[in-house]
């Protein structure tokens, strides 16, 4: 009995790629994750095993970061358009080409004075936080006698596209990491809070959920305020930010996983990349933890 060779598609899934518009002072980034699949003469591929007609998925990955390059990022279903137009038009045994995009939204973090910081005529923003993610947590402790509350929120993701450096670590013989004097800085915050409230019968509870928007706020402005030598002195300043304006917060626990995003190399194709193109990786990650609080405070937030 025969078999034959049913319906058949190959291509490169889930490619991350943000990117970066340095246009101006007033950064845009496009937060991307494309997956790609060709249809077409493939029977040999699979019947024969030559690759005469195989376009490398390598190949489409590195096809995806060139044209964000090039071609730009002005809409998702554009880009989805353009690749599948190139795939198809300018290779001969690719018949279909199937694009699938996932857009990251990500919202500018506004600071006090955002509205008013501008040279010349441009309006600065570099900092983001990724939209519809963050999840609100709470613990609260009662032992019959004292109240113990942990406030806090995790998967709240932010980026600052630049104004963050890294270099002048220890280098040993495993070193291959380069120094960096302007990089993209991003990472998923999880961060805790423990508040002074002990549920006295004298004592006033905090304005729960309005300290719960002013953590959050302190957090973002002390991240896209900071000039960043390193994620552990970006930590340091978002626990005294909150310590220095929430007089309710007695300490600050945060945990940063570093979302590292790498710049690609477009010199083999002929194109220079001047801090526009990254790839976005999501393993492994440098995790960042560490405890702000109160001289005089003993620390009680446990690791996680």
């Amino acid at each position: 009995m025969a078999h034959v060779l049913g319906q058949n598609q190959y291509g490169k899934a889930e490619n991350r790629i943000v990117r970066v518009y340095r246009d101006s002072t007033r950064h845009e980034i496009k937060d991307l994750n494309v997956s790609v699949a060709l249809s077409g003469e493939f029977e040999d591929v699979h019947l024969t095993g030559s690759n005469a007609n195989c376009l490398p998925t390598d190949t489409t990955k590195n096809t995806v970061y060139a044209f964000a390059k090039e071609h730009g990022i002005e809409s998702a279903e554009a880009f989805g358009i353009t690749l599948a137009r190139h795939f198809v038009d300018d290779t001969a045994p690719v018949h279909r080409a199937r694009i699938r995009i996932e857009e990251y939204a990500w919202e500018r973090i506004r600071t006090p004075d955002s509205e008013a910081r501008f040279i010349g005529s441009e309006e600065v923003g570099h900092s983001f936080v990724r939209s519809g993610q963050e999840v609100r947590t709470t613990e609260v402790v009662y032992d019959g006698e004292s109240v113990r509350v942990i406030s806090g929120l995790k998967d709240l993701v932010v980026l600052n596209s630049t104004n963050s450096e890294f270099w002048g670590y220890i280098k040993d013989r495993y070193t291959t990491l380069q120094e960096a004097y302007d990089r993209i800085l991003a990472t998923q915050v999880t961060a805790r809070w423990k508040y002074g409230f002990t549920g006295r019968a004298d004592e006033a509870e905090p304005a729960w959920n309005r300290c719960y928007t002013q953590v959050r706020r302190h957090l973002l402005e002390a991240f896209a305020e900071t000039y960043s030598y390193s994620l552990q002195q970006t930590l340091h300043a978002m626990g005294t930010r909150v310590l220095d304006q929430r007089a309710e917060v007695d300490e600050v626990r945060l945990e940063l996983p570093n979302k590292h995003h790498f710049l690609v190399d477009l010199e083999p194709f002929g194109l220079k990349n001047e801090n526009e193109v990254y790839y976005a990786a999501d393993r492994m990650y440098g995790l960042i933890e560490g405890t702000v609080h109160r001289e005089g405070v003993v620390p009680v937030i446990p690791v996680a």
